[in-house]
């Protein structure tokens, strides 16, 4: 997974790297989604089964957000 920062504009935009938008086939004028969750905020694609459907899903596979959050720190340290 790769972790990089990025700087927001004085308008509040927030640039996606082309390797991003091309890896998840974002077009110039497409959406995505964003989820506040508290201490992290999580950017989906429109269009794929919907943000909350997912999100929802990955947190009652894992018996809760914490399990979730505890499994993915676990996986990936660069998000710790």
């Amino acid at each position: 997974m790769a972790v990089a920062q990025y700087r927001v504009s004085k308008s509040g935009c927030l640039t996606l790297p082309v390797e991003t938008r091309r890896r998840w086939g974002i077009a110039a004028g497409g959406t995505v989604e964003i989820a506040d969750l508290g201490d992290a905020v999580v950017v989906v694609p429109t269009g794929r089964e919907g943000l909350r459907s997912m999100l929802s899903q990955a947190i009652a596979e894992a018996d809760g957000y914490g399990p979730l959050a505890r499994r993915i720190v676990a996986s990936e340290p660069d998000l710790t």
